[in-house]
């Protein structure tokens, strides 16, 4: 019976907690007038017009069909706000996800691209028992061989040392990108998975909204525009490397990303090997001959019950969310008492057997993952709060190398209070600049919604508070992603999220994705941020109304006409 009182009282208290929140959220849009009634009424109408517009385009647009309908209900979480309280304000994340607090001398910053490929092979050459890579691709240059041929010797030599090796290479990249072209990522690691079949194991997610005629008629590089895998995540024994940035030579020496090194993070380790190998699980799994096949007993991703695979990966991903939440809260718990019970003198045996205390927490890591397809909208909804939440006079660091934001994420820019500096490419920097065919028209496309959104900013007087910087620096290209979040007051960031998202439409609704929530309240790691946030917004410069009367930021008119169109597909 006191089980079931403390239950109903825990429900009691999140539904009152989920009415404070709604409430904030309320009167933070209503009180500042028009523009924070048309954010409010902005995002309703979009979230109500939704399935009636999906209705409407199925009828005519039969092809898109598996696009516009949902695969699984969609997950609700519960309601959350941001709190004063305890060890730091973002403590309602750990009711979705796990928390997971470490020392933030275990958090490095990286700056440069050839400082994360140098750390990927020397990782790499040291791992011992696993090693993990999750990205969209792996390109086919002579940097990537490098890579395989740094694999590969790691495997040689575990092999060597004890005749049967613990190591254990799990690789997930995405289908339609890692088979494009006769030499592909397919090719490049099919040579590990003939010499280690018994250690290796590729897989290669095929998107299940990619099926029937659309996936007949839709040719190489373009079907790539209907879902992907692009999770980037690289993992060596307990140190785990987040970031935005695939296994391709640009990304190791001229593409400007974010990378963030978790050193001795068992605990994130294994969750995030937990998450790629449920993936995998749901994924093709490459074979020697590069032929693909499912596990034993999985429905296939294209050929079988589209809503019986989604319901599966739904299961499989919220089945490592959930473990590891409970994992954590229980390590919270045994904490929280042994403290309480102030057993310093077992506390000081223990750290002699282990050579030394674990040092106390002061930064919290909490993973956010969005997969629409599947129906789980974790990170969609913790950044949502955050912009909600984000109080007067806070500054947030915004980037994305694609600015396409959803209609949510603007009229949450648009209609809250904190300070907004949003970074992005411009056009000669933007990956897509200089392609071929109508690829190359892809920059023209941001250009035009950048301009669109730097309108509504100026009808709404916001510039002062809504700035937007293009990033520029010859010869590079521009793929950085995430955001910085200082509080009002402080000259340093006390939250950065890093990871795959690009807070566009894709990101959203069609891809795989992650990142994770950084909190901490150290000092020295709050600097390293903020430093890679300057170091990044220093080659950049301010919008303004005169930037777009620049010769090279003409828009064709079909350019103009068509990206409405086809704004969901990048």
């Amino acid at each position: 019976m006191a089980t079931g009182g403390s239950g109903r009282r825990s429900v009691l208290m999140a539904a009152a907690a989920g009415g404070a929140a709604l409430w904030r959220r309320l009167s933070a849009w209503l009180p500042r007038g028009r523009l924070g009634l048309a954010a409010l009424l902005g995002r309703l109408s979009d979230r109500l017009s939704r399935g009636r517009d999906r209705r409407a385009r199925r009828s005519s647009w039969f092809l898109l069909a598996p696009l516009l309908t949902p695969p699984v209900p969609v997950i609700t979480a519960p309601p959350c706000s941001l709190c004063p309280e305890g060890a730091h304000r973002f403590q309602w994340i750990r009711n979705l996800v796990p928390e997971f607090g470490i020392s933030s001398s275990h958090v490095r910053v990286l700056s440069s691209p050839a400082e994360f490929y140098e750390l990927l092979k020397v990782q790499i050459k040291t791992a011992k028992q696993r090693v993990v890579m999750a990205s969209l691709y792996l390109g086919t240059g002579l940097l990537e061989q490098e890579l395989v041929d740094c694999l590969e010797e790691t495997l040689e030599k575990s092999l060597q040392a004890k005749g049967s090796s613990n190591l254990r290479v799990s690789i997930l990249l995405d289908y339609t990108r890692g088979s494009r072209g006769r030499k592909n990522s397919r090719t490049m690691l099919i040579p590990l998975l003939q010499r280690f079949p018994e250690q290796v194991r590729v897989s290669l997610f095929h998107t299940p909204n990619l099926r029937g005629l659309l996936r007949l008629l839709i040719p190489e590089r373009f079907n790539e525009t209907i879902g992907l895998q692009h999770i980037k995540v690289y993992l060596f024994d307990d140190n785990v490397i987040l970031s935005g940035a695939n296994l391709s030579d640009l990304y190791f020496t001229n593409r400007q990303d974010r990378y963030v090194l978790l050193q001795d993070s068992p605990e994130i380790a294994d969750f995030f090997t937990e998450l790629v190998d449920a993936i995998g699980d749901v994924s093709l799994q490459l074979q020697r001959d590069d032929t693909v096949q499912m596990m034993e007993g999985m429905v296939h991703p294209y050929q079988g019950d589209k809503m019986a695979y989604c319901e599966i990966a739904n299961r499989r991903v919220m089945e490592v969310i959930n473990s590891a939440r409970t994992r954590q809260e229980l390590l919270h718990a045994k904490t929280f008492h042994s403290s309480q019970q102030g057993s310093s003198l077992l506390s000081q045996q223990g750290s002699q057997a282990s050579g030394g205390l674990k040092p106390e927490p002061d930064t919290w890591v909490y993973p956010l993952i969005q997969m629409k397809p599947f129906g789980i909208q974790i990170d969609e909804m913790v950044t949502e709060t955050l912009l909600t939440e984000a109080e007067r006079d806070a500054r947030i660091y915004l980037t994305t190398g694609y600015f396409n934001l959803t209609q949510a994420y603007m009229d949450l820019i648009l209609g809250t209070r904190a300070e907004y500096r949003i970074l992005l490419a411009s056009p000669e920097v933007n990956g897509f600049f200089g392609a071929k065919g109508v690829a190359g028209a892809i920059p023209a496309a941001y250009v035009y919604i950048e301009h669109q959104f730097y309108s509504e900013v100026c009808y709404l007087h916001q510039q002062e508070r809504v700035q937007l910087q293009e990033y520029s620096r010859a010869g590079w290209t521009f793929h950085a992603k995430g955001l910085w979040l200082y509080l009002a007051g402080s000259d340093l960031p006390c939250l950065t999220l890093i990871g795959s998202p690009n807070f566009g439409y894709r990101s959203v609704h069609r891809d795989l994705e992650a990142q994770v929530a950084i909190v901490t309240e150290n000092k020295a790691l709050q600097q390293q941020l903020h430093q890679e946030q300057e170091q990044l917004y220093l080659c950049s410069g301010v919008v303004s109304s005169s930037t777009f009367e620049q010769p090279n930021r003409y828009v064709k008119l079909w350019v103009k006409l068509v990206t409405p169109l086809i704004k969901n597909f990048f």
